[in-house]
């Protein structure tokens, strides 16, 4: 297909690489089989496993209570039967996005009609601590399992610290404290979770912790994290101080996987750059943890990059459909970001995207009940709603959020309950 042709809707017995094999290449790829398309499909993976989810890797798998198995999103066998053709273990190295053609690893290129970029992202580390003996991060089933064993063989006694007071900092914590461990969390910012939900809701998630009997300890610097010497690893704050750990969990955040796309004709920003239809370039598109996309809603248009299941799954949805119609008639992605957490037997499920400075009101339950539920507005609109164990009330949220409708609307719903 020449470049200029490559504007125009996706030939249906073409072809197209997807890159990447999680949940984002995954959806994709049944996107475009569910959209009609015939021709040929191939996922490739830098890692050797099959699609597999990752939420339950900080909570089910971590805790033992789900094996592997339970958490594949596709066998071998489902996705021949899909005529998806699946390369693992191969990571691409670098993308020639005019001529559709992806360089791997072992040497080979491969070209395709169209391309859908879904590498993800990947943990931050710490400086000098990946590799370090006794230190994890989490975001594939080799890091979790290596964890879950180093918890398992304290045997319901010991002490991990976990550096980062985020989602997936808090879902390890609870984990861990579950397993009967004794746990700290150490937090930079004064208030965990305060940029995304906001000082004061981040303040009562916090104190979930607290009360679960975690020690958290916010508005500290980690100065450096030392590896297992003998029997223990050690964390040295700033101020000198120095805590010894059984096992250190590193959770502050991912950065989309961006490197091997240095030099492809892409805009690289903090993700990769595309239009609202998540066209990065003609016939290349991009999903999931790694696309900053163009994103209209009620209340505006933002560029965002939003690290959410959902979102993804969405997005992949979308990215199939964008190149089904071809970039001049391709649509603007439409979706309500949603994200859940599960935390000492509490779900904590928000919908929306809030900006930390919108205005909260607190409509039902209490932080005494470990039950509560919050409406985000912004000039009298509203913007989000989160609930913790209370999916009810978010759910039933979901069009105010979805329209930015006005604030007295949304309060209404629950003034009349």
């Amino acid at each position: 297909m020449s470049a200029a042709r490559s504007t125009g809707p996706l030939d249906l017995d073409g072809s197209v690489l997807v890159v990447g094999s999680g949940l984002g290449g995954l959806r994709s790829a049944e996107g475009l089989r569910a959209g009609g398309f015939r021709g040929s499909i191939t996922m490739l993976g830098a890692e050797s496993r099959l699609p597999y989810d990752r939420p339950p890797l900080t909570k089910q798998l971590l805790a033992g209570a789900w094996d592997e198995a339970r958490i594949q999103l596709a066998s071998a066998e489902s996705l021949e039967e899909r005529g998806i053709d699946v390369e693992l273990g191969v990571p691409a190295s670098s993308l020639d996005a005019a001529a559709r053609t992806v360089h791997l690893a072992d040497g080979r290129s491969l070209h395709a009609d169209a391309v859908v970029l879904a590498t993800g992202a990947s943990p931050r580390w710490l400086p000098g601590t990946e590799g370090a003996t006794g230190v994890h991060v989490v975001r594939t089933i080799a890091q979790s399992i290596a964890l879950r064993d180093e918890l398992d063989a304290l045997g319901g006694t010991g002490r991990v610290v976990v550096i980062g007071g985020g989602f997936i900092g808090s879902e390890v914590a609870s984990t861990a404290h579950a397993k009967g461990l004794a746990v700290t969390i150490l937090e930079a910012l004064d208030v965990p979770f305060g940029p995304v939900v906001g000082d004061e809701v981040g303040g009562w998630l916090t104190e979930l912790h607290r009360r679960a009997g975690i020690e958290v300890r916010t508005g500290v610097a980690v100065a450096h994290v030392h590896g297992r010497t003998e029997s223990t690893t050690a964390v040295e704050l700033a101020t000198g101080e120095r805590l010894a750990a059984d096992a250190v969990v590193i959770g502050i955040g991912v950065r989309p996987a961006t490197e091997w796309l240095e030099g492809s004709g892409l805009m690289i920003a903090d993700g990769v750059v595309t239009d609202e239809a998540l066209f990065a370039a003609d016939s290349v598109v991009a999903v999931g943890d790694l696309a900053r996309f163009s994103w209209r809603r009620a209340i505006g248009t933002d560029d965002v990059r939003i690290e959410h299941w959902e979102v993804t799954a969405q997005l992949a949805s979308h990215a199939a459909a964008s190149l089904l119609a071809g970039r001049p008639a391709a649509s603007a992605v439409s979706l309500v970001p949603y994200f859940w957490s599960d935390q000492h037997g509490r779900k904590i499920q928000m919908l929306g995207r809030p900006a930390a400075t919108d205005e909260i009101l607190h409509v039902a339950g209490s932080l005494d009940e470990a039950k509560f539920t919050v409406l985000y507005h912004r000039g009298g609109r509203v913007t989000g709603v989160l609930g913790v164990a209370s999916p009810r009330h978010v759910m039933v949220c979901r069009p105010f959020v979805d329209a930015g409708a006005p604030i007295a609307e949304a309060m209404a719903l629950f003034e009349s309950a």
